[in-house]
């Protein structure tokens, strides 16, 4: 059996990975669980799969949720803080880390994990889009394996050639095509955007996600984050990646060959298909996803993104364009301009004016420190939190 540590078990991608090892007990252990502050479900998932340990942010909710378990005389050692996540990540008996950490909060952690050398399931796209090369340097010279669980990087990992390993350049690959369902928007007028609701922002038409991914997918920066994530894991230049509109997200991504061979990986949209086929890879386990049958879908679309409507798309493909700490600083802005407008303190289309405004104010350096690289996302978020005051 291998061990398993699910940073992030009580969001939507934890919940699906929680969903998938329910379905194969005789293959994995759960030996970490850790969440921000949801501390009755992390409470419930202690009590069906008993892990060694559980971490949670805060230390009064630790000790409560250590009281409670000791009630129910749980196997399992509650701990709190980032360091802590850092720490359970390299156990011995850990195997595989689920790295499900919604934005820049799970950086670290993540790069504990490729330290230790462990199997690591990406979920979190920060620790690409802040620390790109530092991370990807970091499994290589630790021998860690980065499997990505996006369902784009997962489906664009499967249409790969036999024997690939992320971080490798691909031969034969003349580009990577990223779909997008276009997300709840896409056929909205521009001018209606500007009184979007949080409410109808998170009403994504066919992922089940967390609040802030689904306004990132509103926004379409979401898929942004997407093609600079891609451009690490594979090795390949943005100018190398393409973002194609397909509304149905049953085509979830697409290699392109030199030869003219084009390779799709196809599926229900679930998490679970890219969750399982990561956990078990090489192998395939259950994921317990509804069978795709393609006779039901009848028509699949796809058509170019509409830049003016999704002006986040192009900046994220202008920040990796830039390299160093461009992409750190367009995240950073992102993640304080979506908290503002999920609290109501800014408005939809604001968010890419406040990303635009810190991108053009700040200076760009290299990415050569986990230190720079922080201390930048510190300044960029500042930068926004005075933007969206001004605002």
């Amino acid at each position: 059996m291998k061990g398993v540590c699910i940073l992030g078990s009580t969001g939507s991608i934890g919940v699906s990975t929680l969903d998938v090892l329910r379905l194969n007990k005789d293959l994995y252990d759960v030996i970490a669980l850790t969440a921000h502050k949801n501390i009755n479900r992390l409470y419930l998932q202690c009590i069906e799969f008993n892990p060694l340990y559980a971490v949670i942010s805060d230390e009064n909710l630790a000790k409560q949720l250590s009281i409670k378990l000791k009630d129910v005389a749980s196997r399992t050692t509650v701990l709190s803080g980032q360091q802590a996540l850092c720490d359970v990540v390299k156990l011995s008996d850990v195997n595989i880390v689920v790295a499900a950490i919604v934005g820049a909060a799970g950086l670290l952690p993540c790069l504990s994990a490729a330290e230790s050398g462990k199997r690591i399931l990406l979920a979190n796209k920060e620790a690409l889009v802040v620390s790109g090369e530092l991370f990807m340097d970091t499994v290589k010279s630790n021998g860690a394996e980065l499997l990505p669980l996006d369902s784009e990087h997962n489906a664009l990992f499967q249409c790969m050639p036999s024997g690939y390993l992320t971080g490798q350049k691909a031969d034969g690959v003349q580009k990577l095509i990223l779909t997008a369902s276009g997300g709840p928007f896409l056929n909205t007028s521009i001018d209606d955007l500007k009184s979007v609701t949080p409410e109808q922002a998170c009403a994504h038409p066919n992922w089940s996600m967390g609040k802030k991914i689904s306004v990132d997918s509103a926004t379409m920066l979401n898929k942004g984050l997407e093609v600079i994530e891609a451009s690490y894991l594979f090795n390949t230049p943005a100018t190398d990646i393409d973002v194609v509109i397909h509304p149905q997200s049953i085509v979830h991504s697409l290699v392109d060959y030199k030869d003219g061979s084009v390779l799709a990986q196809l599926g229900n949209p679930d998490m679970k298909t890219p969750i399982a086929h990561a956990l078990a890879w090489p192998n395939r386990i259950a994921s317990g996803v509804a069978r795709l049958d393609l006779t039901k879908h009848g028509t699949l679309t796809f058509c170019e993104p509409d830049l003016e409507r999704f002006p986040c798309l192009k900046m994220a493909f202008d920040a990796q364009n830039a390299g160093g700490v461009m992409p750190a600083i367009l995240n950073a802005a992102n993640e304080v301009a979506v908290d503002s407008f999920l609290q109501g303190r800014l408005s939809f289309t604001n968010i890419s004016n406040v990303i635009e405004r810190v991108m053009n104010s700040m200076e760009n350096q290299t990415a050569d420190s986990i230190e720079k690289i922080l201390q930048i996302d510190g300044l960029a978020r500042h930068e926004a939190s005075t933007l969206v005051e001004a605002i």
